[in-house]
């Protein structure tokens, strides 16, 4: 090879690697901006769930427990969903329209009226409002809007039966409905996980997605009472859901 060719020859590797270390340093650049964004993204959804928390705050860590549990059934069911963030997001501000109901209403230590009752019912419309147009909570919607829907179309707002109620909400209201049954309330003593699955067995097919309630039976009980026992919960956080 000549002379002048060789020399072209080391010009265009010199070229090639000055190339691809730009390509590096973009990349990097990227990457760290896109985990910046999630950071920030992760931050408002912990804000948003921990006001909702602080104003209904009796049920002690119900927000990160029915969180956990999600992630959990939701690994059985839909196991590519399980790991997007905004499954995790929507389980954690299932109650964020919470904060649009008077604390009078929402803390009353006894019988709700009829007016009252249609406050609390409106929470799922309130929380996709305060959410609408928040991009990287579009899917998330699907649990704020739906947590209240019933497999036999009985549930509120929409009144959506069987698959038309979003899958997520439907694993969701599986395993809010076991949380509130293991946990204590005004009115009664919490009751132990195996009254709880027999519960959400016996309306399976009435309130709850049959495989959903059967998914949920056929978890690890060791698991499912591990996560109940978050009372309070540590800090809001997303499990990994890899």
């Amino acid at each position: 090879m000549s002379e002048s060719g060789e020399s072209a020859r080391r010009l265009e590797r010199a070229q090639l690697r000055a190339y691809a270390e730009d390509v590096r340093r973009a990349y990097a650049g990227e990457l760290a901006r896109t985990q910046e964004l999630h950071a920030s993204y992760l931050a408002t959804v912990h804000a948003l769930a921990a006001a909702v928390e602080a104003k209904d705050g009796y049920t002690g860590g119900h927000i990160q427990r029915v969180h956990e549990l999600g992630i959990l059934l939701a690994r059985r069911l839909v196991p590519g969903d399980a790991e997007d963030p905004q499954l995790a997001y929507g389980f954690l501000l299932h109650d964020v329209g919470k904060l649009a109901v008077p604390d009078a209403v929402l803390t009353k230590p006894g019988k709700l009226t009829k007016r009252e009752w249609v406050l609390i019912r409106r929470h799922p419309e309130a929380g996709a409002r305060i959410l609408a147009g928040i991009s990287f909570l579009d899917r998330a919607l699907d649990v704020v809007l739906h947590h209240h829907e019933r497999w036999d179309g009985k549930g509120y707002p929409h009144g959506l039966a069987g698959e038309q109620i979003p899958a997520w909400a439907r694993i969701f209201a599986v395993v809010d409905a076991v949380d509130a049954i293991t946990s204590d309330r005004p009115y009664r003593r919490a009751q132990p996980l195996s009254v709880a699955v027999e519960r959400v067995l016996a309306d399976a097919g009435a309130q709850f997605d049959p495989a959903c309630a059967e998914a949920f039976a056929a978890l690890d009980p060791h698991a499912v009472q591990a996560l109940l026992e978050h009372r309070p919960a540590p800090a809001l956080r997303v499990v990994d859901a890899a």
